[in-house]
């Protein structure tokens, strides 16, 4: 395909192929949360590797392995990114069988391999999840820059927040499902057919991906060594103060989020609650989600992503704390609720702020920043977390949670501007 070097030319593609672009991104979207709907990594993943142990650090590791693996390996693609005309290719020929086949993987040794051999279950299930984070982190930059590319900023909070709330929409029926299908089934027949609807689904979002219309945009920028470009990083934040304090506010909250993970497993442990009962807690989670997806995407169109972020890492504080003073498990819905409004509002918003930071030809090393330098910490927190809990207790993890989100809250609101009243955003 010939590069379109012509901004107008771009532009004007854009425009034509925007509502197409719009409608196959949000059934991408709808499709790909309903199918992690089936494997969610808050409740229904640490539920599985609780049967297969009672080491509270290896289910925290299974938050370090997510976290870690989406955010660590995108500085590393952003270089290479920079020069790809069409993102789109990248997305789809290596996301097949990076972020794809993984759930098929997941499901087969839970049938497999979790009655007779738990001890190699669970090694085969850490493989394949960091085989999942690791390739879903190294087409991140891709995917971003291609949704940045071919969605414009008015309109990107809606795309996510339509996208995510459909997903999640439908993952009320799918959490209700996984709900039933532990209900029904024995261990570890009900988490492998979980897994393999998990799979189902997020091929078709991959079906729905392919047929974005991405026109080509060739970057100015001089093609530079590996080398060189990692010598240039410093010169980024150096150059720009407002991103810079910005990277402070994830780190914190990647910090905050370290008691997140062990929510669900503290309230089955606490109150000796059934599987089914977690799976339940899944349903509040995304009916939260929902709700959140569909208000913050409006509000982060018409005020900027900087305030749905702030109430995000409220949200993360309060939750933490209502996990903490939760009297009865009826009280946990609102817990797992404010989860699903603070899990729609960061991923929502910390995408969406970073496309804005600045144009096309730098944009994949922002955000190829934005989520490499958090997810150092992102892969240390819920190791933390474990390790608290193992020796403390889950009410210590908890309590600790909410004064990084406090500290977080107070940087992004007093020291960074948001982005879209600056010219650099497109």
């Amino acid at each position: 395909m010939t590069c379109s070097t012509e901004e107008t030319a771009f532009q004007a593609q854009v425009e034509r192929h925007f509502r197409w672009n719009f409608a196959v991104n949000v059934l991408e979207g709808a499709c790909f949360w309903f199918g992690i709907t089936f494997a969610a990594p808050a409740t229904i993943m640490p539920l599985y590797v609780s049967h297969l142990t009672n080491s509270r650090v290896l289910i925290g590791l299974i938050s370090t392995i997510t976290g870690a693996g989406w955010y660590l390996p995108q500085l590393l693609t952003a270089n290479y990114v920079e020069q790809l005309p069409v993102k789109k290719r990248m997305v789809i020929n290596v996301g097949f069988f990076s972020e794809r086949l993984p759930f098929l993987f997941m499901a087969v040794s839970a049938f497999v391999l979790a009655t007779n051999s738990p001890a190699l279950a669970l090694t085969a299930f850490f493989f394949t999840l960091i085989w999942l984070m690791l390739g879903a982190g190294a087409i991140a930059v891709a995917w971003q820059e291609m949704v940045a590319k071919v969605i414009p900023v008015t309109h990107r909070g809606r795309l996510l927040g339509i996208a995510n709330f459909g997903g999640t929409a439908m993952g009320i029926l799918g959490a209700a499902l996984s709900a039933a299908i532990l209900a029904r089934y024995p261990f570890p027949t009900s988490f492998g057919f979980c897994f393999a609807l998990a799979f189902v689904f997020i091929m078709l979002s991959w079906l729905f991906l392919a047929l974005t219309r991405e026109p080509p945009l060739c970057s100015y920028k001089p093609t530079i060594s590996v080398g060189e470009y990692w010598r240039c990083l410093p010169l980024v934040l150096h150059r720009d103060s407002n991103f810079a304090s910005y990277l402070l506010t994830r780190v914190m909250t990647m910090l905050g989020r370290m008691g997140v993970g062990f929510v669900t497993v503290y309230a089955v442990e606490r109150w000796q609650l059934s599987d089914s009962q977690a799976g339940l807690y899944t349903t509040v989670i995304l009916v939260g989600q929902a709700i959140a997806n569909l208000a913050f995407g409006a509000l982060a169109d018409r005020r900027g992503h900087k305030l749905v972020l702030e109430i995000s890492l409220s949200l993360s504080a309060i939750c933490m704390l209502g996990a903490l003073l939760a009297p009865t498990p009826g009280w946990m819905y609102v817990v797992f609720a404010g989860i699903g409004a603070l899990t729609a509002s960061d991923i929502l918003s910390s995408i969406g702020i970073v496309m804005e930071f600045t144009g096309p030809d730098d944009r994949p090393t922002y955000l190829g920043l934005a989520n490499t330098i958090p997810g150092l910490f992102a892969a240390i927190a819920p190791m933390i977390g474990g390790w608290i809990a193992s020796r403390i207790g889950y009410g210590a993890v908890f309590l600790m949670a909410t004064l990084p989100s406090f500290t977080a809250w107070a940087i992004l609101h007093w020291m960074v501007r948001e982005p879209r009243n600056s010219a650099a955003y497109s």
